[in-house]
């Protein structure tokens, strides 16, 4: 099957879920004898400045195609998108993925050229305090030409589908992301780098973004009694204010530490010795850093949304969304009992492992494209 891979930044980059979901999707459906390609936004990448190139290659058996894009704030995915799929309209594929909501804009034009289009929405992208009120009617466009059509519609949770039957009367097929077994790392790294040891800091990882809500865990950090760091692990994305902020916010707090983007070894090593990790987001589609740190054996913590309730299952900690009071409480009670916090990091790995496959992602998705799922 010749698959096109429309609506990430770049192959192989961790800058956000999509990227992570179209990497894995795309290797795993070449090693199965596939054809396919992933149309990367040209310039550089946002968190390490590393260029796209200019050039198609080949990376794991997947082409990948660099097409124009205008690197402005609101533009980039617009133009790339639309360039993408004009791209791809002229290599004939079999079907266009289509990921995220703003990148589906241009999915009619697939249609029209009698190409099969399938949309993931990885969230309701529009809602996100980033974005502007024409940047939220551009996404809010794309949601609509995901629903109404893309003749695969794939969401990561079953709030989504629920979302698209009663706004749109569209019929969505639950797909949620996938993880993998990984080994633990010693502090190694991250104890010459920032001084980290085993069990010494909790861990927010994630954008520095308004909805994802590090304020609130700053807040109720700075009023936790303990002797542990907080380490905030992760760059803007349009949004270099809402990240000054945070730094002002936590200046007069010595246990706070900023590292910014992070990936490979550092990455591992953090997750492997934390004592808990957090997540305080308003807004999640299906977050991978928790399905990371669930599979790394993490105490997680959560706000009670559902998108994030659900994948922990029980296995972890949530509070009141938005409570940064209550978010305080969850994290003295875990201080103060280390046995029952390893033991949810145990309980996370276990639920997270058994219940997420990326091979079961791959096959159901295969479905979709061929149409034999709904």
């Amino acid at each position: 099957m010749k698959i096109a891979m429309i609506g990430h930044k770049r192959y192989g980059s961790r800058e956000g879920g999509v990227e992570v979901v179209v990497t894995e999707l795309s290797r795993r459906m070449a090693a199965l004898g596939h054809e396919v390609t992933c149309y990367d936004r040209s310039g550089a990448d946002v968190m390490t400045g590393e260029s796209t190139g200019s050039s198609e290659r080949f990376v794991d058996g997947v082409r990948i195609v660099p097409v124009r894009t205008i690197d402005k704030k609101g533009l980039a995915a617009l133009s790339s998108s639309y360039f993408a799929t004009r791209a791809a309209i002229k290599d004939k594929p079999d079907v266009i993925h289509y990921h995220a909501e703003g990148p589906c804009v241009p999915l009619p034009l697939a249609s029209r050229a009698g190409i099969r289009t399938v949309a993931t929405i990885h969230g309701l992208d529009w809602q996100r305090a980033k974005w502007g009120k024409l940047a939220s009617m551009y996404i809010k466009m794309g949601e609509r030409a995901a629903a109404t059509k893309a003749d695969g519609l794939i969401v990561l949770s079953s709030t989504a589908k629920d979302y698209f039957r009663s706004t749109y009367g569209a019929e969505a097929v639950v797909i949620p992301n996938g993880i993998e077994a990984k080994k633990p790392l010693p502090a190694s790294e991250i104890s010459t780098r920032w001084g980290l040891k085993k069990d010494s800091y909790i861990l927010y990882l994630g954008r520095l973004v308004p909805e994802k809500r590090a304020d609130l865990l700053i807040d109720a950090f700075s009023r936790l009694n303990t002797n542990m760091r907080l380490v905030i692990a992760g760059g803007g994305s349009d949004t270099s204010g809402f990240e000054a902020s945070l730094r002002q916010q936590a200046a007069s707090d010595s246990r706070v530490i900023f590292t910014g983007f992070v990936t490979g070894r550092p990455l591992a090593e953090l997750y492997s010795n934390a004592y808990a990790y957090v997540l305080p987001s308003d807004i999640e589609g299906m977050p991978l850093s928790l399905l990371e740190a669930m599979s790394y054996g993490c105490c997680c913590v959560t706000a009670d949304i559902p998108e994030c309730a659900d994948v922990l299952a029980g296995s972890g900690r949530t509070f009141k969304r938005g409570d940064a009071d209550d978010l305080l409480r969850v994290l003295t009670g875990l201080i103060n009992a280390p046995e029952f916090a390893g033991d949810l990091g145990e309980a996370a790995k276990s639920h997270v492992l058994s219940t997420y496959d990326w091979d079961s992602v791959v096959e159901r998705t295969l479905e979709i494209y061929r149409g034999d799922a709904r």
